[in-house]
């Protein structure tokens, strides 16, 4: 079967947030372990990802990444992630 680069490309953005979300997901194990509240490991995760997202991107980008996850959280989308915390 032969693929395109458009598909390489996918497939390898795919491998990442994969490696990306299972390398937060160790830390936020080690966080509640460490006795942090969910809410402060979020909150630093976050001011984390957005200061280097703007210095990286600039503000334009990092607020339409907020506008997305807004939209995500008010639909629901992250409901079933809840139990895996």
């Amino acid at each position: 079967m032969h693929q395109g680069l458009g598909d390489i490309d996918a497939l390898i953005r795919e491998e990442m947030r994969m490696t990306s979300a299972e390398s937060h997901g160790e830390a936020w194990a080690e966080g509640l372990s460490a006795g942090i509240e969910p809410e402060i490991i979020a909150e630093a995760a976050l001011s984390t990802a957005f200061a280097e997202l703007v210095r990286s991107s600039g503000e334009h980008v990092a607020l339409a990444l907020l506008d997305r996850m807004r939209e995500k959280v008010a639909a629901g989308e992250f409901q079933a992630e809840r139990t895996r915390h």
